[in-house]
């Protein structure tokens, strides 16, 4: 029988299927940061049963407020800290060596195609880029994974999303999630894992791959993936290559997870990308999107580029060429946050800092604060955000405040002008 990559995983993965339609799943990665998993911790403790079930196979950072702000966050991290050291987790990224979750846990070869992976926060589905079953999950559930090494999942649809023809000047991968999110609506995706295929995603980076299955939760989508390929072995291969003869057989290797032909899909949509504009958010929906010719010239006060959806190399790049000799208006205040000290390295190797500082922006280590209006950016009632995050709901970056969602391209140019701008209105390095 055919199957698509998300069935093949189940069929894998499955050790039980207690009622009809629901499946208990082993579990490969088990992902924890110091906002949803003290509180399992602690239930944990209380029930008397302190366990892992594998300390290799959890994967601990703290992430959001970082360094902490006050003495809630502290205890936080302390708890997380404490769990960390009490069971010998080995990969445990504490602050100096820490980053964005779904940015240093795929940069430090913890994701393979084929894998389960769980997590108590929403962008876990990040992780299908790679050609793994990634979902976020509750509370309950990722004590049970922690405990046990198991997951109970209805088997979700599948949609499959054809994206073809050729990327326009300006337009990123950022672009692309936004218009399908818009075709698609915020529960479009409900109970689906959403695949990408075409040329265009075949063509795609491994970061810009991540930042589209990222926002598939923004569609309802349980999980987004695309099927592992010489693109994913190439990013993985500093992890793989003891495993494999070479490249050649990875990537042979990871084709036995790709949907089959015939496999069955609920929708399949059809997106051609050329002539495509750059994408904007407005209102608080992550479907509300529009071209950017439709909404430039609306003033921002803030600009923010990172977040687990474009904070990696890529993205400081993309930024960086757009504002290379540039400054940003006086009337704005701009922050980068890079997702990693990886990232924040090499990108101070390539004088992509010295640009953003030039440029007027402040540098941030590496943190989600801002994209949940924790810390490093939050808005005030009635300000105006340009992010390159992943969510524009009401309040999402600060009480009051308003978020318009768009890529790192878009961002840079907004900063310059101090509204919303078109980046296909700008060259890159310095000349208008």
């Amino acid at each position: 029988m055919a199957m698509t990559l998300s069935e093949k995983v189940f069929q894998a993965h499955l050790r039980d299927e207690p009622f009809p339609g629901t499946k208990v799943l082993g579990i490969d990665v088990v992902m924890c940061h110091e906002i949803t998993t003290p509180i399992a911790i602690n239930d944990l403790v209380a029930r008397g049963k302190d366990r892992v079930f594998d300390p290799e196979k959890i994967k601990v950072v703290i992430d959001h407020v970082t360094p902490a702000k006050d003495t809630k966050t502290a205890q936080q991290g302390k708890i997380l800290r404490d769990w960390a050291r009490r069971h010998a987790i080995r990969d445990f990224f504490d602050v100096g060596r820490n980053g964005v979750c779904h940015a240093i846990f795929p940069e430090s070869g913890f994701i393979r195609p084929g894998y389960t992976v769980i997590m108590g926060d929403s962008h876990t589905c990040t992780h299908g880029a790679f050609g793994a079953f990634a979902a976020g999950v509750g509370t309950t559930d990722l004590e049970v994974g922690i405990l046990k090494g198991v997951c109970a999942f209805r088997e979700p649809n599948t949609i499959r999303i054809n994206i073809r023809g050729k990327m326009p000047e300006g337009v990123y991968a950022k672009d692309v999630i936004l218009s399908v999110i818009k075709k698609l609506t915020v529960n479009g995706a409900t109970d689906c894992v959403i695949e990408f295929h075409g040329e265009v995603v075949r063509g795609m980076s491994m970061e810009s791959r991540m930042t589209l299955c990222n926002m598939a939760i923004e569609a309802g989508g349980t999980s987004g993936v695309c099927m592992p390929d010489e693109v994913t072995v190439e990013y993985l291969w500093p992890f793989i290559s003891s495993e494999y003869k070479d490249k050649k057989a990875a990537v042979s290797d990871f084709r036995k997870w790709w949907s089959d032909e015939g496999c069955e899909y609920v929708m399949v949509l059809d997106i051609d990308v050329t002539g495509m504009e750059p994408q904007v958010t407005h209102g608080y929906k992550p479907d509300q999107v529009k071209d950017v010719s439709m909404i430039a010239g609306e003033p921002v006060d803030q600009v923010y580029i990172g977040s687990c959806t474009n904070g990696r190399i890529e993205d400081l790049r993309v930024a960086a060429a757009y504002l290379k000799g540039r400054t940003i208006a006086p009337t704005v205040r701009g922050i980068v946050s890079p997702a990693t000290p990886k990232v924040f390295r090499q990108a101070d190797e390539e004088g992509i800092i010295k640009i953003f500082m030039d440029a007027g922006f402040c540098v941030t280590n590496p943190t989600c604060g801002a994209c949940l209006g924790m810390s490093n950016g939050v808005l005030a009632p009635s300000e105006v955000c340009a992010s390159t995050t992943n969510r524009n709901f009401n309040g999402r970056m600060g009480k009051g405040g308003m978020v318009h969602l768009m890529s790192p391209a878009t961002a840079a140019v907004t900063a310059i002008e101090g509204k919303i701008a078109d980046p296909r209105k700008y060259s890159k390095g310095g000349a208008k």
